[in-house]
């Protein structure tokens, strides 16, 4: 594997003369030092022989101290200067192209060995300041959690939110230091890395979004902190791109990072994984069995969760047996690779009821809520039965890593499906809801899915996506490949009196696209709604590519400057499996049947 090979800026870069000048004050001083030792009076009394000098010498000698004192001093601030020159100069390079270059320069000066780093060593300064600040504004959480009198449930709830995202946040910025910190960066560690970045500055903005319902004044303590950890993220992700990958991305690639698709899989699907996908339940060997009727080793999933290995290395099955589990669950960062079986859709069902109404944030209404690694699920049906007048309400919520879900369905109202960060994979998977229903800021990928819009309240309109993406550096999105978009059977009898749309803009860079999709006739002509007037309309990225059926009429669309009909096969594939979430590297072990192109 070739060495990729950083500049590195000379921390003892000094110009010639300054030697020369070094010298010259050296031997200066040192005859204005004999000179003195030779003529002061308690020289004279041990050097009876020198002749009587002249009072004027006292001028001279003063004279001729200050002269070259003077000249040392200059030469030493014109060292200084230069090499401040230099600093501030290696800190200006680095910091073009961020969002933020005063807060980029303002950091990166204050790194007294700036010029001695190579570019992913400044950012590991960076990424490593950024952790402090976040363990700042995590004790500001804290504090303000037990000392502030009057915090209503929904406050303590979003400053809690905070606190879990910003441990979170936290693993991911350590993990992006030690991926940078090797040797050599190739492709796969250049991705996970604006993964982790990508990721980390979504929790941040997670933390803020906690208090859109609050009417008191706790998000005002914690914003100031919160956006200037966010914005040095944002930098830290701007100057990624200044490393170069060991193979370089086609100029039309618009999700390059999301990985490689092997055999209709990402890659990062292992080939034991898919064999366990893929086997029938009673092929498959399980860890634990969950069943409600005792016949298992628990009776409840989060029970089952509980004694699981943490931190495992291998896959750790758990077969949760045909019932309704009213729960919720929660599967946290140290349970990594675990892999929940089900005996299908509509047969395992995992059901709860916490909605923004009833005072919890829509990241903790999550009926199950996954961030350990590596996690899949198979057959089991996520609910959340709030219903539609109680707003936000997820069914599920994943931030886990290379997590993915096969034959399962996600049924709710608002805000069923919560892809909130970093890589996930959906394949022939059912998802029921009515406003913003699959949402968040993950690199995600539905293949094969089906997307219901179902009957919403009075006066409501049906979005099928609010993508989440804040910043044009994240590697996130969502892509629907080979999906269908069509009524629920509850929408069918009256849906003319609701309008139907493909999604809308939740943040300034959101984006969105729908491939090889059919599309049935209760999709608006005009297929994409605003969020608020003019907001992101000419900074998201919206694209239709190749889908069919009549809702697929493309004539009458948005003409949005963030909008765009794909007519090139190869900006397409930049959506895929393959090229979105690096699907070939982990995919390919799940046993999920994916394919990795358009088709």
């Amino acid at each position: 594997m070739a060495t990729t090979t950083h500049p590195i800026y000379p921390l003892n870069f000094y110009h010639p003369l300054h030697t020369c000048r070094r010298s010259t004050c050296f031997h200066f001083l040192s005859f204005f030092f004999f000179l003195s030792a030779m003529y002061n009076p308690v020289s004279r009394k041990t050097a009876p022989m020198l002749p009587h000098i002249p009072c004027i010498f006292s001028a001279l000698h003063v004279l001729l101290l200050f002269s070259v004192t003077q000249f040392c001093i200059t030469a030493e601030a014109t060292r200084s200067l230069q090499q401040n020159d230099l600093h501030f100069h290696v800190a200006n390079s680095t910091c073009e192209g961020t969002l933020y270059p005063d807060l980029c320069v303002s950091t990166l000066t204050s790194f007294p060995d700036l010029t001695s780093k190579t570019v992913p060593q400044i950012i590991c300064s960076v990424v490593n300041h950024t952790i402090y600040e976040v363990t700042l504004s995590s004790s500001n959480c804290s504090s303000l959690r037990k000392k502030l009198p009057g915090l209503n449930k929904l406050e303590q709830r979003a400053l809690d939110d905070c606190l879990d995202l910003f441990d979170e946040t936290v693993e991911e910025l350590k993990t992006t230091v030690a991926d940078l910190s090797q040797s050599t960066i190739g492709s796969k560690r250049h991705h996970d890395s604006q993964t982790f970045l990508s990721g980390a500055m979504t929790n941040l903005y997670t933390c803020l979004d906690g208090f859109a319902y609050s009417k008191g004044h706790v998000r005002e303590r914690i914003e100031e902190g919160v956006l200037e950890i966010s914005h040095l993220v944002s930098n830290s992700l701007a100057m990624l791109k200044k490393v170069p990958e060991k193979k370089k991305q086609s100029k039309n690639e618009v999700f390059p990072e999301y990985g490689k698709m092997k055999d209709g899989f990402p890659s990062w699907v292992s080939p034991n994984d898919r064999k366990l996908l893929q086997a029938a339940v009673n092929e498959t060997k399980f860890d634990l069995v969950v069943a409600k009727d005792g016949s298992g080793n628990f009776t409840t999933i989060g029970a089952a969760v509980a004694a699981a290995p943490n931190s495992s290395a291998t896959r750790f099955v758990i077969h949760i047996k045909a019932g309704a589990y009213f729960e919720n669950v929660e599967v946290i960062r140290k349970k990594s690779n675990l892999m929940w079986v089900g005996d299908g859709i509509g047969k395992t069902v995992v059901k709860a009821s916490r909605n923004v109404v009833d005072g919890w944030t829509t990241f903790q209404s999550a009926t199950v809520a996954v961030v350990g690694d590596g996690f899949i699920a198979k057959g089991i049906t996520f609910e959340n039965s709030a219903g539609p007048s109680k707003h936000q309400a997820v069914a599920l919520r994943s931030g886990a890593d290379l997590s993915a879900f096969y034959q399962c369905s996600f049924v709710a109202y608002q805000d069923t499906l919560y892809v909130h960060s970093l890589r996930q994979f959906y394949r022939e998977c059912d998802v029921y809801g009515t406003v913003d229903f699959i949402f968040g800021n993950a690199a995600a990928v539905l293949q094969n899915c089906n997307l219901y819009a179902r009957k919403p309240n009075p006066n409501q309109k049906n979005l099928f996506t609010a993508q989440g993406r804040e910043d044009p550096n994240q590697n996130t999105g969502i892509s629907i490949i080979n999906c269908k978009v069509a009524a629920a059977a509850d929408l069918i009898p009256v849906k003319s009196q609701f309008k139907n749309y493909l999604g809308r803009p939740w943040k300034k860079y959101s984006r969105t696209v729908y491939l090889n999709s059919l599309m049935e006739d209760l999709i608006d002509p005009a297929g994409w709604l605003e969020w608020d007037g003019t907001f992101a309309l000419d900074t998201l990225y919206y694209g239709e590519y190749n889908n069919r059926g009549p809702g697929a009429n493309t004539s009458r669309r948005v003409t949005w400057p963030g909008y765009r009909v794909i007519t090139n096969s190869t900006e397409a594939s930049q959506f895929t499996v393959a090229n979105f979430i690096q699907g070939n590297e982990w995919l390919t072990s799940l046993g999920i049947p994916f394919f990795s192109g358009l088709s």
